[in-house]
């Protein structure tokens, strides 16, 4: 899996930021990425020490669109903590 394949986008939210706080940052990741191809991918990416990854699926939300039942993507989150002294802007692009 590419490095680019793994981690999709930051997750810029309420909970997101208050995990900024305590120096971690939060991403949408491959659904079958697993932790260690997630610490590989943050690291070669944006140069910084990983010290722990932690990880959640939320399962897609069943809607109606048009009368017609539907189904969200399923999402997998990873909360990527930072060693001491190592930060990333998320904000900026690549």
């Amino acid at each position: 899996m590419n490095t680019y394949d793994v981690i999709r986008k930051p997750i810029i939210t309420e909970k997101a930021t208050m995990a900024s706080e305590a120096n971690a940052v939060v991403f949408e990741v491959a659904i079958d990425a697993n932790k260690p191809q997630i610490k590989k991918a943050v690291e070669e990416l944006f140069g910084v020490k990983v010290r722990a990854v932690n990880t959640a699926i939320t399962k897609g939300k069943t809607k109606r669109f048009r009368g017609v039942m539907g189904r969200r993507k399923d999402v997998k989150k990873a909360y990527v903590t930072l060693e001491e002294g190592n930060t990333i802007d998320v904000t900026t692009g690549l």
